[in-house]
C-alpha cells in the first residue's frame, strides 16, 4: 500500500497572514513541523499541497529547498486539492494533516496510520472524532478509493473545504475508525497546540524556545512536564482553547455535538475579526 502524506499549507491566513512562514527555533514553522512530520517511524511518501496562487509561490520554494515535494492545487477546495495530489502520487492511501499543528507529535501519526492498516475494511481512520489529544496533534487517513468518492460526490461547502467531512460525517455509509490518546485523558479542548492567532505563536515559538534540539525531536510527553513546570505558558492562548471550525457549521455537521466547540471571544463580543474559512 502506497501512502501519501498530505500537509495543506497556505500563506493566505486571515487571522495570521504568512503564518506557516513565522520564525521558530530559527526556521520557518512549515520547516520545523516537516522535520517532526517526518520523525514518524511508519513508511509513507510525503508531499506539501499549497494553492496555485502567486502569493504561495515562495512557500512552494521554501518547502522545496527543505527536500519536500511540492503539489499545488485549488486554493479553497481542500477535497480536490487532496484528491489531485493523491491521484498524481498513484496513493493507495492518503493521510490530512494541516499545516498549522506544529507541535505534532510523530507518535499521532504512526498510531492513528497503524490503526488504519490493521484493518482491511477501513475507509476512514483518525483522532478526531470524538478528538481526545491535546489540539494540533490532527491526523486522519483515507483510502484512496473513499476519497475519491468523497471528491465525486461532495456539494456542500464544508466538506470541500474540510476535505473529510463527507466521510466521518457518514459513518452508516462509510467504515471509520477513531484513535482516542492513549493517556485516558482528553486534552482536546483545554489544550491548544495549534497555530491560528497570534498568541498561538507566541506560545508555540516559547515551546520552541525550550525544548527545541537539532539531535532529537521533542514529544508530546516532553511538552506537557513543560507546561508542568511553566503553567504560564498556555494562559496566552488559553482563551482560544476548544475553538475550532465546526462553530461555523453546527447546523449541518450531523456527528459533532454542541460541547466540541466554541466561539471565541471576539466572535462573541460581535467584533468582524474572526470570520468563516480556515482551510489551509
Amino acid at each position: 500500500m502506497k501512502t501519501l502524506v498530505v500537509v495543506q499549507a497556505r500563506t493566505g491566513s486571515t487571522r495570521l497572514p504568512g503564518k506557516v512562514l513565522l520564525p521558530v527555533a530559527g526556521a520557518p514553522v512549515i520547516v520545523r513541523m516537516l522535520d517532526r512530520v517526518l520523525a514518524a517511524r511508519k513508511v509513507y511518501d510525503l508531499v506539501v499541497a499549497t494553492t496555485e496562487l502567486g502569493e504561495d509561490d515562495a512557500l512552494a520554494e521554501l518547502v522545496r529547498r527543505a527536500g519536500v515535494p511540492v503539489f499545488r492545487g485549488h486554493p479553497t477546495d481542500l477535497l480536490d486539492r487532496h484528491y489531485r495530489a493523491a491521484l498524481a502520487a498513484g496513493a493507495d492511501a492518503v493521510v490530512k494533516i494541516p499545516s498549522d499543528c506544529p507541535l505534532i507529535d510523530p507518535a499521532a501519526i504512526d498510531r492513528v496510520l497503524a490503526a488504519f492498516r490493521g484493518r482491511d475494511d477501513l475507509d476512514y481512520a483518525g483522532n478526531l472524532h470524538p478528538a481526545s489529544w491535546p489540539d494540533g496533534n490532527d491526523v486522519e487517513v483515507m483510502s484512496f478509493a473513499a476519497l475519491e468518492q468523497a471528491w465525486r460526490e461532495a456539494t456542500a461547502m464544508h466538506e470541500r473545504e474540510h476535505t473529510t467531512p463527507f466521510l466521518w460525517d457518514q459513518p452508516e455509509r462509510f467504515h471509520v475508525a477513531n484513535v482516542r490518546w492513549e493517556s485516558g485523558l482528553d486534552y482536546s479542548r483545554s489544550h491548544r497546540f495549534t497555530l491560528d492567532y497570534p498568541a498561538d505563536y507566541t506560545f508555540i515559538a516559547a515551546v520552541y524556545d525550550a525544548l527545541w534540539r537539532r539531535e532529537r525531536v521533542f514529544t508530546l510527553a516532553d511538552i506537557l512536564r513543560l507546561l508542568e513546570l511553566r503553567p504560564e505558558l498556555r494562559e496566552g492562548n488559553a482563551r482560544y482553547a476548544g475553538v475550532n471550525w465546526y462553530r461555523h457549521h453546527a447546523g449541518v455537521l450531523r456527528h459533532v455535538s454542541a460541547g466540541e466547540t466554541r466561539h471565541p471571544p471576539e466572535e462573541l463580543a460581535g467584533s468582524a475579526a474572526c470570520r468563516p474559512g480556515g482551510g489551509q
